[in-house]
């Protein structure tokens, strides 16, 4: 704790806010909570998890764990089962006991008196279960049946969340973001609205399943088209204006590396990562740059089953390999969609373990640590990371980039996205291509004939930075290439 409050106020001292992961879904099953409630069934904390006896002989009823697997364990000293909605080492806590919620409300008020500065809410949509954890409709007889349905997001939710913001986060100067798979764009006003929200932000997980089949994460879609990205992302854009704010991302550590997802990290590197964020940075809301995503930090291919460590990846393992599936058809999935792809250390010098630590790390460096590191992209001028920085100078002093409203622009193109962002007279044109081939577009009219002035490109940037007499309405933009324009 003295650690703590040093890079406390350490990062005070220099402006720096602190926010903090808040996981209040479940606990480690070696907490002293569920130490004591899995001793006896008449201990006082035997209520504070979810414990419900065997039927028929199997687990209480038929939901699937979110890593794959029973969303139950048996205890085998009490005779009875736990839930567990993620993994077998992290038992869900019962919010239905009144109890339990207080000592949350009492252990988040504890850091915010400590003077942090609000709080990353994880899973908090997952708990508010139904209450009498019914069997779900089991139409393809599976053994176990994917449980989104009976505990994400469902009625009563919002009364715990009034409650908890009530009871915490109102009573300080906090920023909070909530983890929130399952909500709907109908209730932004609910979950962030100015006036009733219960956070200010949350994370919405739609365009993170646009390259999954439907069979989920390891059934990849490797056709997905621009257009239903940007159909979603714009829906967000437009849906939430006025209303709320959004949380813009593109990776974090759950999911897998974006220049591996979205752009091409072979061929086109370097500007696929810059054009990936140029696209999500310049919208409407709070972008999150996730450890290693501003040196275009990979996937990884690692060759051996035991090199990796995410409990969901050892799952699939499992269960695939008890399916029948070749060594090659469990790992191909996992290097596309694995969350271990976002997990290998971060990724500072070419020197050991990628300069993270003297210490052999908990799983392997990504072997490309050599080439994508902060030493080297701090020394050259036109790296990954020195147009992060640009980009950033470029939304804080443009207002139109943080407050404008958000128009799509060629909505059916499935090789470039192009939108306007709007504040006033300001107006700023954002044009991506996610294409590796040359892709020629033609901008609307009132776009084309306006007077423009290129604030940041990511293809020789200080050659193309120049004010035309008009902006033209057929352009052509190279493979991954991004420009943004200021329109006067």
């Amino acid at each position: 704790m003295p650690q703590f409050d040093e890079l406390l106020a350490e990062s005070h001292r220099r402006g720096i806010r602190v926010i903090m992961d808040l996981v209040i879904n479940h606990t480690s099953d070696e907490h002293p909570w569920f130490v004591e409630s899995r001793s006896s069934k008449d201990n006082p904390k035997r209520d504070y998890y979810i414990w419900r006896p065997g039927k028929n002989g199997l687990e209480p009823n038929n939901w699937e764990s979110i890593f794959g697997g029973s969303a139950w364990q048996l205890d085998e000293a009490t005779g009875e089962y736990y839930m567990h909605l993620f993994s077998v080492k992290q038992p869900d806590l019962n919010w239905e006991n009144a109890d339990v919620r207080r000592e949350l409300y009492d252990m988040i008020n504890w850091w915010l008196d400590k003077g942090i500065d609000g709080f990353r809410v994880d899973a908090i949509t997952h708990v508010k279960k139904i209450k009498s954890l019914p069997d779900l409709p089991n139409q393809d007889r599976k053994r176990y049946v994917p449980s989104w349905d009976g505990h994400r997001n469902r009625e009563g939710l919002l009364d715990y969340l009034r409650e908890l913001k009530a009871e915490t986060f109102a009573k300080y100067d906090i920023m909070t973001v909530g983890e929130a798979n399952g909500v709907e764009l109908t209730q932004a006003e609910d979950f962030v609205g100015e006036a009733a929200g219960v956070f200010n932000m949350i994370f919405q997980f739609e365009h993170m399943t646009i390259d999954q089949g439907p069979g989920g994460k390891w059934n990849l879609r490797p056709d997905w088209k621009l257009s239903e990205l940007k159909e979603i992302l714009s829906r967000w854009q437009t849906g939430h204006e006025g209303r709320g704010w959004n949380a813009l991302f593109l990776e974090n550590h759950d999911v897998p590396r974006s220049v591996s997802r979205f752009g091409n990290d072979r061929d086109y590197h370097a500007a696929s990562a810059k054009m990936l964020a140029t696209c999500y940075m310049l919208m409407q809301g709070m972008p999150y740059i996730y450890q290693g995503q501003e040196i275009g930090m990979t996937n990884v291919r690692f060759d051996s089953l035991e090199q990796y460590r995410d409990v969901e990846i050892m799952n699939w393992f499992r269960e695939g390999a008890a399916a029948g599936l070749s060594k090659s058809e469990l790992l191909e999935p996992v290097y596309a969609q694995g969350r271990d792809n976002a997990r290998t250390p971060m990724q500072w010098n070419g020197g050991k373990h990628a300069g993270f630590s003297q210490a052999e790390p908990w799983i392997e460096v990504n072997p490309n640590y050599v080439d994508i590191n902060v030493e080297r992209q701090l020394q050259d001028p036109h790296s990954i990371l020195q147009y992060y920085k640009k980009l950033i100078r470029l939304r804080a002093s443009e207002l139109a980039a943080i407050y404008g409203s958000y128009e799509l622009l060629l909505p059916e193109d499935e090789r470039v996205y192009a939108y306007l962002r709007t504040l006033g007279e300001e107006k700023l044109l954002v044009l991506c291509s996610f294409c590796e081939h040359i892709a020629a577009i033609c901008l609307p009219e009132e776009v084309a004939k306006s007077r423009s002035l290129l604030l940041l490109g990511n293809v020789k940037p200080a050659e193309r930075i120049t004010e035309d007499d008009a902006l033209g309405g057929s352009l052509a933009l190279q493979p991954y290439e991004a420009r943004v324009y200021k329109l006067v």
